[in-house]
């Protein structure tokens, strides 16, 4: 009589509300506060519990805000192996299925950005570190990301296929 090894627990894709999104990254997230507004979110469950979510808006570039593409803006997990790469992958069938053609989110500069390969998106740019967001005119508080390379990645519809 053979022992067969129990079969891995699955990470589930789940809606979640606005509501719960920002309270699972302010819990969560050591870097980022939650966003301020977004498109749709989606969270990722093992065994019924919420081990991450991701967020999904506007393009925060005027530029890329073509009413075409939305940006990824923030994903938060518990580091459960796989969960962002499927948050990544749930974002992007959402999309597509929303109409959206393109898909855009950002690495800081040294990240590997695996998840985002394994949902299918490509590093498109590398972005020089910005001095920050405050200006004379609206002073704004620094958030502790600016004065950091990043790189930006993106899905197109019909140029890649999401493999999580």
């Amino acid at each position: 009589m053979s022992v067969l090894a129990p079969a891995p627990l699955q990470l589930r894709i789940v809606p979640v509300s606005f509501r719960e999104a920002t309270a699972f990254i302010a819990a969560h997230h050591r870097h980022h506060r939650p966003p301020r507004g977004m498109k749709f979110a989606v969270g990722v469950e093992r065994v019924g519990k919420l081990v991450g979510v991701a967020t999904v808006g506007r393009p925060v570039a005027r530029l890329l805000d073509d009413d075409s593409t939305v940006e990824v803006t923030r994903t938060c997990t518990l580091g459960h192996h796989g969960a962002n790469s499927k948050l990544y992958g749930a974002c992007w069938r959402a999309a597509r299925a929303m109409g959206y053609h393109r898909m855009i989110t950002y690495t800081q500069h040294g990240e590997t950005g695996a998840s985002l390969r394994a949902a299918g998106l490509i590093a498109v740019d590398e972005l020089r570190p910005r001095s920050g967001w405050s200006t004379p005119g609206r002073p704004r508080q620094d958030r502790g990301v600016d004065g950091i390379a990043r790189v930006r990645w993106e899905i197109r519809a019909g140029d890649y296929t999401v493999a999580a």
